[in-house]
């Protein structure tokens, strides 16, 4: 009777559950898609991102030619963290891509370029799938890793997507105290400088009437 029982309690509550697991999860969710840049045939563009630290970042990019399928144009490709150390750099190619672990918290840039084409190129479309943090996640070995599908995987890729999204709003808080913390050093700053701009012009003004005064007093005008 006892387990009966259990079994009617769960078959009541699993529905709502799997709607409200399936609503947050097509609401909350990402869907990935490319980054279509038009790379100039001089010139550089550029593309960055501000990641947290200790987060994953996978990105693919290929170049597109509806004009020559067969031969389109090379590009030159480099990423840099937020200090100018070099993550990734590939010259001459069609497609790459780049896997790293964030370290530090920043901006991270990825540049685009025209490479060595024999032929002289106006420009190139690249696109660029760009994957950070919950995104860049295999599910499908997770999910062959841990034996779970169905409702168990999409309530993992939820507590993931909680767990992401709590992240960066912990960055963002810290970033914003930073900032904040910048704002009343510079206000400090900014109201020392004027008592000091105010102080000067206070003694420069006695001094010139100090001098003006001396000056009639001499000439027997005052």
């Amino acid at each position: 009777m006892g387990e009966s029982l259990i079994s009617l309690d769960r078959a009541t509550v699993l529905p709502p559950i799997l709607l409200l697991s399936l609503a947050c999860y097509i609401c909350v969710v990402p869907v990935t898609e490319a980054i279509w840049l038009q790379i100039p045939s001089s010139g550089t563009k550029c593309v960055s991102e501000e990641i947290n630290s200790n987060v994953v970042v996978l990105a693919d990019y290929y170049v597109i030619d509806e004009a020559h399928p067969e031969h389109p144009p090379t590009v030159s490709a480099k990423v840099t963290s937020p200090y100018g150390n070099n993550l990734h750099h590939n010259e001459n190619v069609t497609h790459g891509q780049f896997a790293f672990t964030t370290t530090e918290a920043g901006n991270y840039m990825a540049c685009f370029w025209l490479g060595s084409n024999p032929q002289k190129v106006a420009d190139a479309t690249l696109g660029l799938d760009w994957r950070i943090g919950f995104s860049a996640k295999d599910w499908e070995s997770v999910a062959k890793k841990d034996k779970i599908e169905g409702v168990e995987l999409h309530l993992k890729r939820l507590e993931a997507q909680v767990q992401s999204i709590h992240e960066n709003l912990l960055f963002l808080k810290h970033r914003e105290a930073e900032m904040r913390e910048v704002s009343e050093v510079t206000n400090s700053r900014v109201a020392w400088l004027s008592i000091l701009s105010l102080g000067v012009c206070i003694a420069v003004s006695s001094l010139q009437l100090w001098y003006l005064t001396r000056y009639f007093q001499k000439k027997k005008l005052i």
